[in-house]
């Protein structure tokens, strides 16, 4: 269940830094959510950090990206495999 921005969203810039996944980035008129890169903080905290920190709870599940948590966990573990992988070189 990869998350995304919806167009209420007011480039308030408080979500993309809370990312442990660097998944937000700034798109051509709101900020975005890069779902391959999204595991819903799985792997890192209890709850999504852009959700928690969010003034105008634009950021709903992506009905588009339902994933299990298993499935969330999966893609961290890869993510932090990748960063490992990086770091390295």
């Amino acid at each position: 269940m990869a998350l995304m921005i919806t167009d209420e969203c007011i480039n308030c810039d408080v979500c993309e830094p809370e990312c442990p996944n660097e998944a937000i980035y700034q798109g051509e008129e709101i900020y975005e959510i890069e779902p391959d890169k999204c595991t819903e903080c799985v792997g890192h905290f209890e709850q999504p950090q852009c959700q928690e920190v969010c003034p105008v709870d634009c950021i709903p599940v992506n009905p588009q990206r339902i994933e299990s948590k298993e499935q969330l966990f999966a893609k961290y573990r890869l993510l932090m495999k990748r960063k490992q992988a990086e770091s390295a070189t």
